[in-house]
């Protein structure tokens, strides 16, 4: 049951309080989940839900060629992620769950010839959007990192047949 003056909420795995907003990263399979409780029950919803929700509405813009890990650790990760089929809607998302809000960070990918601040504002509104509208967490803030630019050209020679080196 939530404290709501000690900013502390029941760990439904362990019976145990702990202290929130937590980090979790979305390659790590969170133990803990935000509780909402009601008079005719509750409510657990874990902190990589939300990461997916943000991963989802991120790409659902238009410009977003799409989300990537960050970092060394994240790049070992991400390939842990892709090697083992593991779910990447989350890739590159970044969420800090308290008991009714939530902060995000994310790393994108734009595609180029797209105005990026304007792709980050729309990113922005469509996962304050979507997380409020699923899980009822007011967004504080959203911090966009766009680490990269696609090129649809270069697609396209990649998919080129190469001639052999040697005939």
């Amino acid at each position: 049951m939530p404290d709501l003056e000690s900013g502390q909420i029941s760990d439904p795995l362990t019976q145990t309080s702990q202290r929130t907003p937590r980090t979790t990263q979305s390659t790590v399979a969170p133990t803990r989940a935000v509780e909402l409780v009601s008079t005719q029950g509750k409510t657990t919803i874990a902190d990589s839900v939300v990461a997916k929700i943000v991963g989802i509405a991120a790409r659902e813009v238009e410009g977003v060629h799409d989300l990537v890990t960050s970092g060394a650790g994240a790049a070992i990760s991400g390939l842990a992620t892709r090697m083992t089929g593991g779910d990447q809607r989350a890739q590159g998302v970044n969420v800090e769950v308290g008991e009714r809000e939530a902060a995000v960070d994310l790393n994108i990918v734009v595609d180029y010839g797209v105005s990026i601040p304007q792709v980050a504002e729309a990113v922005r509104r469509n996962i304050i959007s979507r997380v409020a509208a699923m899980t009822g967490l007011v967004v504080k803030e959203v911090n966009v990192a766009v680490t990269d630019l696609y090129f649809p050209q270069d697609q396209a020679l990649q998919q080129q047949p190469q001639p052999p080196r040697v005939q």
